[in-house]
């Protein structure tokens, strides 16, 4: 278990003095609530002997106030340096968590579910705190305030302390006992909450999906079988749980029968005073604390453990895309050039590029063709290195992408992808998203290129409308736009459309394509599209089948040549006059 904390340790060390004057608070506190019973046994002494006054009294009064005045004060300060603390040890794991999802590869994601994580930032996160925190006082609580009323015991009656301390060696074999089952339970249950995050957010995500089928009550039941596994989960704990917290006190109570039986004798008999036998059993009033505490230290140091052992797989991922120790920090040129070309994702058995080459010169356009599943998008996920190409087969300014720092090689590219992903803020800053200072004059003429601006009257509150999560208020094409002029709008040097003009009409897409064409300068350009119109402005076209390039040149020399692209211009053109607009399925 203990071997899980290791990634607390630095945290801990960096707030040492917090935790070290928090300790020495709560040890005031403990010291202070242990000379209570002390005054019990004065004043109470004081009556039965019959000596007493007013002024007696008063004055343990006084002494009492004093007393309950520094374990205020004391409790405060170790709940503001141990609970801060833990507080702060809790932010910055999640931001190491966050900058940690920040830096996997696409692999990772793909095995890993977005419940999954989520829960790993809130709910375990939770656990986390309360171990590094309430695990701490609980335990050093524990452990002094059973150690110094033993002591006061054993001094002031050693006979009486020997027989009530009887049942404590039980409690702490059940303690220990208890504690074997609590972390296999409790992963589980955390495992369980991931699962059910993971359903909540597939369902709120597609929810019109949903609708549109009519599977509510499909998605109700699923829902609500997850929740009763989960419940059920959390049920198993709390037995263990539920069990343990009454035969605790069980024991405890023995004690108290013990001191009626033993130090009531000793009352009657004149060896034990009643001041004595009051403290002593404030004092065993007081050790229940200390004896659930254990509990309640061994539950917390469980649940974090297991909490920290799903954080620590995840902290533990090595990322496989890095930049390199002393990676290029200036870009020579966007001279794009690939040289046999294979690639195979992690895990997969067939290839998904088979020797490709393709030259691009600075400022030229490439156009792309291929069916689904040609390897299209993994060729443009390789040159940013979203995926990491072989060493040598991919140059961009004539070195290899590999040798890049991966913020010098990212900021070069304006993306398009297929899956346009708008953030849930306004229009405007979904379209300066890329820039660290939006310019108002870039961001509009961004959004003229992209022609977006034009729909700006439809929009409610123009360039503050909120777009929703993931762009849900828009349609499709107006989606579309928004993207290219958050591409646009970063001024980059190479520029990549990824199918990024399916969903617009071609009169639109004309728009785009000419303003792009008189803005071209240096800008290397990369379209993929379905559309031979789309692909005609383009100096050259490569077209891919299974991951192969099997043709490569001008719009006219393919045009010429018998084989897919001819293909699919004449296919093109018959769905136009016969109204037919799905060149995809050929």
């Amino acid at each position: 278990m203990l071997k899980e904390y290791r990634t607390l340790v630095p945290f801990v060390r960096r707030y040492r003095w917090s935790y070290i004057a928090g300790i020495a608070c709560l040890a005031v506190t403990s010291g202070s609530q242990i000379l209570i019973p002390q005054f019990l046994r004065r004043a109470i002494d004081a009556v039965s002997w019959g000596g007493f006054d007013l002024r007696t009294i008063g004055v343990l009064m006084i002494q009492l106030i004093g007393v309950s005045i520094v374990i205020a004060l004391g409790r405060f300060g170790w709940r503001y340096f141990i609970h801060g603390a833990s507080r702060r040890i809790e932010a910055e794991l999640r931001a190491r968590l966050f900058e940690k999802f920040l830096m996997l590869q696409p692999s990772f994601y793909h095995r890993s579910q977005v419940g999954d994580l989520m829960a790993l930032s809130t709910n375990d996160m939770n656990s986390v705190r309360m171990a590094s925190g309430m695990a701490l006082v609980a335990l050093f609580d524990g452990v002094f305030l059973t150690a110094g009323i033993l002591g006061i015991l054993f001094v002031q009656s050693p006979r009486i302390a020997a027989i009530v301390i009887l049942p404590l060696p039980f409690i702490t074999g059940l303690i220990l006992f208890a504690g074997r089952f609590i972390r296999g339970l409790f992963l589980k249950v955390q495992e369980g909450f991931s699962s059910l995050s993971q359903q909540a957010h597939e369902m709120l995500s597609g929810v019109r999906v949903i609708k549109s089928f009519v599977k509510e009550q499909f998605f109700l039941g699923k829902f609500a079988d997850s929740n009763a596994e989960y419940q059920g989960r959390n049920m198993k704990l709390v037995r263990i749980w539920g069990l343990f917290f009454p035969l605790v006190s069980f024991l405890a109570g023995i004690t108290t029968l013990l001191l009626l039986r033993y130090g009531g004798e000793g009352v009657i008999l004149g060896s034990v005073s009643a001041g004595e036998f009051v403290a002593t059993l404030s004092y065993l009033e007081m050790l229940i604390w200390p004896m659930l505490g254990a509990g309640f230290t061994v539950n917390l140091l469980q649940r974090g453990a297991a909490s920290l052992q799903r954080i620590n797989a995840v902290l533990d991922e090595t990322p496989e895309i890095a930049s390199p120790p002393d990676g290029v920090r200036v870009m020579p040129s966007t001279a794009i050039s690939i040289r046999n070309l294979s690639f195979t994702y992690p895990g997969a058995s067939a290839s998904a590029l088979h020797g490709v080459s393709l030259e691009v010169p600075e400022g030229s356009i490439l156009g792309i063709l291929g069916r689904t599943g040609s390897g299209k998008s993994t060729l443009l996920r390789l040159l940013p290195r979203t995926d990491n190409p072989p060493r040598g087969t991919v140059f961009v300014g004539g070195v290899d992408v590999l040798d890049y720092d991966l913020k010098t090689l990212r900021e070069a590219f304006g993306s398009v992808p297929q899956d346009t992903f708008l953030f849930s803020v306004s229009l405007r800053d979904n379209i300066g998203f890329g820039l660290d200072d939006p310019d108002e004059t870039l961001i509009r003429h961004a959004a003229d290129v992209s022609t977006i601006s034009r729909d700006m009257q439809t929009f409610p509150d123009g360039w503050e409308t909120e777009v929703g999560e993931r762009g849900i208020t828009l349609s499709g094409g107006q989606k579309q736009r928004v993207a290219i002029s958050r591409a646009l709008a970063k001024k980059p040097r190479i520029l990549v459309f990824d199918d990024a003009l399916s969903a617009v009409d071609t009169e639109t897409e004309e728009l785009i394509l000419n303003q792009l064409l008189s803005e071209r300068s240096a800008t290397t350009s990369i379209i993929v599209s379905h559309r031979v119109s789309t692909l005609a402005a383009a100096d050259k076209i490569a077209v891919l089948d299974q991951g192969r390039l099997i043709q490569y040149g001008t719009h006219a020399e393919l045009l010429t040549q018998d084989g897919f692209y001819r293909e699919v211009s004449l296919l093109q053109q018959l769905s136009e006059q016969k109204t037919y607009t799905d060149p995809e399925d050929i």
